[in-house]
């Protein structure tokens, strides 16, 4: 395992015990993807509601199912830059707070058009969050649980996945009016996130960026609400770090192997969230065309169980994993298990028409894309650049996963209309197979690596722990 010398300002963060302020940063962000997952994917069942309401066409239906995904690519790219030019601290929870908005006002809406405008807003505060989430958790964590505590973040989306089906099927097993029922599905989505603005607004700047930005003092107080330890400055290479907080190539985007890094992770969320939510998205229309007898109650409830039985278990494997076998594996082996479910319900003959094989790939694929690139996808932005542009970075990823999630979700409607079931899922183990590539070709494995090790930041000593520090400059005070 890799980590500082012990007298470095990071060597605290990094080689620290998982504390419950730890696990009070992970429930903070994950409340936020619990909501981000739910309204994502209820829409799905929402429009199939709405389809004689609102008198929808398969176009309507198309934009309505993908409106939120396009909205949060302008979410995701808008909040990562801003956290990088204004800090961490002053823009989390503003997204959730967005979010919460876009689903009151969507559960009050009396046409398509302006579901679909608010849908777009909820799509902005989605996209805001996974741009902020993923990095104030890696920015906070220490180097042997890193992957967890980022992981079980992004695994609160499949608890979404399984209460949002779950809340349908009782809204539908009860007769509660069609009318009611999707404004309900789609107001209740508001809750969870609106129980976490104030906790976000609440937690302290992470000490990396304050420590990037010069501000010694306030990197030294989150690293002791964090690490429940004193923190000293060294007055020296404090003054010294104050000096030059500006990007360099070395820093940016400018650098070839940042560049690289960009592309692979970029690329392969974008492949990753077409397979994934075009299927999730359009999975009451699939299930549909393979079971045209089955009514939408009993696909809905077949959806419940297959996020219950395969997709949920696999986000907490790789909850557990990513620490033991790596991102980088995780990530290239899911797509290949995903590009060979896909490929058999593509190439063996009538698999799409006989629900029980076809329910038995889909559910493998299932699995392996949460213990796999769904999972990875998001850890991995918020490890592998420097500080400086690691908002920025995991903006352009997300933005680039959502932009696909919009293809994936706009075009599996059609497709299903023009190619059917399995000319859908060929085209989905081509995407997986290229998401092998890009993963082997363009990411390094981050695994029990110091974030600032695999960045190349200089790490200077401005910090030392009490019991290491010559000077004995207490904080009085910090972080009690």
């Amino acid at each position: 395992m890799e980590s500082n010398p012990a007298n470095s300002f990071y060597a605290q963060l990094d080689n620290s015990r998982t504390t419950r302020k730890h696990w009070t940063t992970v429930l903070v962000a994950g409340m936020g993807f619990f909501t981000d997952a739910y309204d994502l994917f209820i829409i799905g069942t929402v429009t199939v509601l709405l389809t004689p309401i609102f008198h929808l066409n398969t176009g309507q239906i198309s934009l309505l199912n993908s409106a939120s995904l396009l909205a949060s690519v302008l979410g995701a790219l808008t909040f990562g830059r801003l956290m990088d030019k204004l800090g961490r601290k002053k823009m989390y929870g503003l997204e959730v707070a967005i979010l919460v908005l876009g689903a009151i006002l969507s559960a009050f809406s009396w046409n398509f058009t302006s579901l679909f405008i608010f849908r777009l807003l909820v799509g902005y505060g989605v996209g805001g969050d996974y741009a902020t989430s993923a990095v104030i958790t890696s920015e906070y964590a220490n180097t042997k649980s890193r992957g967890k505590l980022i992981g079980t973040v992004f695994a609160m989306q499949g608890l979404g996945l399984i209460v949002g089906p779950l809340m349908a099927s009782i809204f539908l097993a009860t007769s509660v009016p069609t009318d009611l029922v999707w404004r309900l599905l789609l107001g209740l989505g508001a809750i969870p996130a609106a129980s976490v603005i104030y906790l976000r607004r609440k937690i302290k700047e992470t000490p990396r960026f304050a420590y990037s930005q010069g501000d010694v003092v306030a990197a030294a107080k989150s690293m002791e609400w964090v690490t429940g330890k004193q923190i000293v400055v060294n007055p020296v290479s404090s003054h010294a770090i104050r000096k030059d907080t500006s990007s360099t190539k070395r820093d940016s985007f400018l650098s070839h192997k940042f560049l690289v890094r960009l592309i692979g992770t970029a690329g392969a969320w974008f492949l990753m969230d077409i397979a994934f939510y075009g299927n999730s998205v359009s999975s009451p229309l699939i299930l549909k065309l393979v079971q045209p007898e089955g009514s939408l109650l009993s696909h809905t409830l077949i959806a419940l169980a297959i996020f219950a039985v395969a997709a949920l278990p696999g986000y907490w494997l790789a909850v557990f994993m990513l620490d033991k076998l790596g991102r980088r594996r995780i990530q290239w082996q899911g797509f290949m298990i995903m590009a060979m479910a896909f490929a058999a319900i593509w190439l063996i003959p009538g698999v799409s028409a006989d629900v029980v094989p076809f329910l038995l790939l889909y559910a493998l694929s299932y699995f392996f894309v949460e213990f796999g690139p769904n999972m990875t996808t998001f850890v991995l932005p918020a490890e592998i650049f420097p500080t400086k542009i690691r908002g920025t970075a995991d903006g352009i990823s997300a933005g680039a996963g959502k932009l696909g999630a919009f293809v994936g979700a706009l075009m599996v409607p059609h497709m299903l209309v023009w190619i059917g079931v399995r000319g859908v899922m060929g085209v989905m183990a081509a995407v997986s197979f290229v998401g092998i590539f890009l993963t082997l070709a363009c990411i390094p494995e981050p695994k029990l690596q110091a974030l600032e090790s695999l960045s190349g930041e200089d790490d200077d000593t401005a910090l030392v722990s009490e019991e290491g520090s010559p000077e004995k400059n207490s904080l009085a005070g910090v972080g009690q």
